[in-house]
């Protein structure tokens, strides 16, 4: 039973993340450390970009729930720990290779969950400067994007049966 709520912990932590990951975007990286998001907005030349950084803002206290956690046999800060590390790994899975490509894997897909994220990333990026933004989080879609992917690719449908 304890191992289902460390669980429970894990997978809770995990989905708050999303709401957290929103907040710190749209409050924080579009707030007073805009200076650090801002090439994410307006790329700059190189590979790397100083919002590279805002990796840190999750993954030391991940780090230190874990340490913490397993000095002190603490397995509720352990499930905590791994949650957030659960999710930072799915944001750079989603986020840097699925929508951003800065690896080639992932470089076409017609899933439309992929392509709504996509979607609604783009229009993220279509607001360059710090304010007047929308689609802040990662994980969750606003229904409108699903619509326009669902709708893109029954005309796209539409078209090739003709």
């Amino acid at each position: 039973m304890q191992t289902f709520i460390y669980f429970l912990i894990f997978i809770g932590t995990f989905f708050f993340m999303e709401f957290m990951a929103w907040f710190v975007h749209k409050y924080v990286m579009h707030g007073f450390m805009w200076y650090f998001h801002k090439d994410h907005h307006q790329p700059e030349p190189g590979w790397f970009e100083k919002n590279d950084a805002f990796f840190l803002i999750f993954a030391v206290p991940s780090f230190l729930l874990l340490l913490f956690g397993f000095l002190n046999g603490n397995h509720y800060l352990s499930s905590v720990g791994f949650g957030i590390m659960a999710y930072g790994a799915g944001y750079f899975l989603i986020h840097d290779i699925i929508i951003h490509q800065r690896f080639k894997l992932f470089t076409r897909s017609d899933n439309v969950y992929i392509r709504a994220i996509r979607w609604a990333h783009k229009m993220h990026h279509k607001h360059i400067g710090k304010h007047d933004g929308e689609s802040f989080g990662m994980l969750i879609v606003n229904k409108k994007y699903w619509q326009k992917v669902k709708a893109d690719l029954k005309r796209k449908k539409e078209s090739v049966g003709r």
